[in-house]
């Protein structure tokens, strides 16, 4: 009797059978990965959106010397807040750094009234120090988030991200990743006249 008579389909067969879990394995990474950079990151959706910052108070960076912290309370004076959570061990942080000053010069924001804070998260006072000694301070007020706990309130993915806080304390806006000049330009400087309405 053939092998074919028996059933028997050899070792060959059963070689392609060894290499089963490793075709699908290499089909789902595949998968992953595409989903991974499928899609704009920075339209990540918030369930804060619409609704008021989380409450929280927040001390000064150890050792930035004329930089105070800052609480929700600041969030609910009548102005649009920009609240930058960033770290000097991010990369994309100090990517966005240059924008960030910029923002923090722009004449026109200011005569608005827009205000921009920095929440530090879960950094060392000293190298949040240095980060904004060598890069420049272009925050009104930063935070020093050394458990995480606020960035968690806020629904931090990673930092990062950027929020535009409403006159009376409402989320309007949440932008995730490094600010660019063009991000800046397109999507949050329209954001931030929306929440001046």
């Amino acid at each position: 009797m053939s092998r074919l008579e028996t059933g028997d389909a050899g070792p060959a067969r059963r070689s392609l059978l060894r290499l089963l879990p490793l075709v699908v394995f290499l089909l789902l990474a595949a998968v992953f990965l595409f989903r991974l950079f499928a899609g704009d990151a920075s339209r990540l959706p918030s369930a804060l959106i619409g609704r008021p910052a989380p409450p929280f108070t927040l001390p000064a960076v150890q050792g930035l010397a004329g930089v105070p912290g800052f609480s929700d309370d600041e969030l609910r004076q009548g102005h649009v807040s920009i609240v930058n959570i960033f770290a000097s061990w991010c990369g994309p942080c100090h990517q966005e750094h240059a924008t960030l000053m910029a923002i923090g010069r722009d004449a026109a924001l200011k005569e608005k009234g827009v205000r921009l804070y920095g929440l530090s998260y879960k950094d060392e006072a000293p190298n949040a120090v240095q980060f904004l000694t060598d890069g420049g301070n272009p925050y009104a007020a930063v935070g020093a988030d050394l458990s995480g706990r606020t960035a968690i309130d806020f629904g931090v993915y990673g930092v990062p991200e950027t929020f535009i806080i409403k006159g009376d304390g409402t989320v309007a806006y949440k932008y995730v990743g490094p600010l660019s000049a063009q991000a800046f330009a397109l999507t949050l400087l329209p954001e931030i006249e929306k929440a001046m309405k």
